[in-house]
């Protein structure tokens, strides 16, 4: 069973971006089927094949998600971030303005699905790897 411990440990690795898919992988090496992250926040929901969840505290204190999606913006800051070009906090400040409330990872799938705060499909990426 994974931990948040095990979690943030994969996570170390990550800088920018461009780290994402190989953290992906590894996530799916400890067992994360698929994962709900909430820009409002930060905190993260991870459930595994066999039910096992366990939850992330927020990481910054809380950011006004718009209530209207832009996903032209979105898509070009995912783009700039993708590149290195941001760190995460202004990605998610980036995604807060967009109107991004959180994305969904499955690491089954090797999806990344982003929503508005209406549930609707902003975008949905295949991750490499």
């Amino acid at each position: 069973m994974f931990t948040i411990e095990a979690i943030k440990a994969a996570h170390a690795n990550v800088r920018s971006g461009a780290d994402f898919p190989a953290y992906i992988r590894d996530l799916k090496a400890l067992g994360v089927s698929n994962y709900d992250t909430y820009v409002t926040d930060g905190h993260t929901d991870y459930r595994g094949m066999d039910g096992h969840a366990v939850s992330s505290d927020g990481k910054y204190p809380s950011l006004a998600v718009a209530d209207v999606a832009n996903a032209q913006q979105f898509i070009a800051d995912l783009k700039t971030h993708q590149q290195g070009g941001t760190d995460y906090m202004t990605f998610c400040r980036d995604c807060a303005r967009a109107g991004v409330e959180k994305w969904t990872v499955s690491t089954a799938l090797m999806t990344c699905t982003y929503y508005d705060r209406a549930g609707n499909q902003l975008l949905e990426e295949v991750i490499p790897g």
